[in-house]
């Protein structure tokens, strides 16, 4: 089997995300400037990459982010829960800082990111999301050999991804950027992911410039 290359893509900016707060499976939109980002990276996306399919979260932070692309390449848009944010629970919708003064032991745990632990009310382990994006990115990347895809996700599904194709630990501190609209070249076969290249935003140096031009 070809291997399937993969444009993985975290969505524009949103509110919260300025904020620091977390989103998980809230649907937060974008705010003006991830609007614009979108919209410079589908204009770069189109220029350089040929693009054979794009799949993205069912969140409308993604979903948005991604339709530009649809829209500037004239291909189709397919939505997948399986690229959803991981569920935070009920630290959902709160600021880190809340989190630590409001929930200090199981923030402990989300500092040092403890594998199997679950944010209370509901939230999904770090083990658990890592299963479900793997097992994700395998079904949607298997249906491409010899193309290349876009997948439109969030921080905590790239950095799922980072840390599956550099085969980094869980617990691995983080030393990568996890860059809205940020380009993430990787590389998939049947045995697993490998990782080309990371965090290219030059097309927001192109959106800094027009803003500075206003």
């Amino acid at each position: 089997m070809e291997p399937t290359r993969i444009l993985a893509i975290r969505h524009g900016e949103t509110a919260w995300n300025v904020d620091t707060r977390l989103q998980g499976h809230l649907d937060i939109p974008l705010n003006d400037v991830g609007l614009r980002q979108a919209q410079h990276l589908a204009q770069a996306l189109v220029k350089r990459d040929a693009i054979d399919a794009i799949y993205a979260s069912d969140l409308s932070r993604a979903h948005t982010t991604a339709q530009a692309i649809a829209q500037a390449t004239g291909q189709t848009l397919s939505t997948h829960p399986g690229l959803r944010e991981r569920h935070f629970g009920a630290f959902q919708g709160r600021t880190f800082a809340e989190i630590e003064v409001e929930l200090p032991e199981h923030a402990w745990h989300w500092r040092k990111r403890t594998p199997d632990w679950k944010p209370p009310e509901g939230g999904e382990s770090l083990i658990n999301l890592r299963e479900r994006i793997v097992a994700t990115v395998d079904e949607l990347a298997a249906r491409h050999p010899g193309q290349q895809v876009v997948m439109v996700a969030h921080g905590g599904v790239l950095d799922i991804l980072y840390r599956a194709a550099t085969r980094l630990d869980l617990q691995a501190p983080r030393t990568w950027a996890l860059t809205n609209t940020a380009v993430n070249r990787l590389l998939w076969t049947p045995q697993g992911l490998s990782l080309v290249g990371w965090g290219d935003t030059t097309h927001l140096d192109t959106l800094a410039k027009d803003e500075s031009s206003l």
